[in-house]
């Protein structure tokens, strides 16, 4: 194999290597939102798959069936509040998701400690709280930075149109500030124009 041959081989391996980690360091787009029709599928969805877990949960006994059971809920109502929350595509919709994991898996949690006793059970069910806690706080703390860089996108959007009207306005007063060096129809005709240009019209 030629040199030149080599070269082009290890040229085009760096380029598409290149491509991948640029790929990978860039940051994810938000999602779109998702559509009506696809937010009420996920719903049926959800649904069906409860009732066939809830069914495998049958032959079960005590509190193994209680356990499968919260599982089982628990996986319907995340599906239920992710497809919710991937519907309406808010920090409030992704917050509600968050706290109905941490819900679902307190509850699975919670029914887990029943086979525990004495100081083993009491630890467990504050355990299970004390993760049922910080999955709402998380949610909480997530929801607001997110509703803080909205915040600040739109005045950000605000602030930019009112300095844009602002600096028109100023432009528009050195245009006609200049007119005033004319006089007769050439200081008419500069005014006209300037109150053209600058939709003063």
């Amino acid at each position: 194999m030629s040199k030149l041959m080599v070269a082009l081989f290890v040229t085009t391996g760096v380029v598409f290597a290149g491509s991948a980690l640029a790929q990978v360091a860039s940051p994810k787009t938000t999602p779109a939102p998702m559509s009506k029709d696809s937010y009420a599928t996920a719903i049926k969805d959800a649904d069906a798959q409860y009732k066939v877990d809830k069914e495998a949960c049958s032959p079960m006994k005590g509190n193994a069936r209680d356990i499968c059971l919260a599982q089982a809920k628990g996986k319907q109502d995340v599906a239920k509040a992710e497809a919710e929350a991937a519907y309406k595509n808010t920090p409030k919709a992704r917050e509600a998701a968050r706290v109905a994991q941490a819900q679902a898996d307190y509850k699975v949690a919670s029914e887990k400690c029943d086979d525990l006793a004495g100081n083993s059970k009491d630890v467990c069910v504050k355990e299970a709280k004390a993760g049922l806690v910080k999955g709402k706080a998380d949610a909480k703390v997530d929801r607001v930075t997110a509703d803080t860089r909205q915040d600040a996108a739109t005045k950000q959007a605000e602030a930019r149109k009112d300095a844009s009207a602002d600096k028109r306005e100023a432009e528009y007063k050195v245009a006609i500030e200049k007119c005033d060096a004319l006089a007769g129809s050439a200081k008419d005709a500069c005014v006209s124009n300037a109150k053209a240009r600058f939709g003063k019209v």
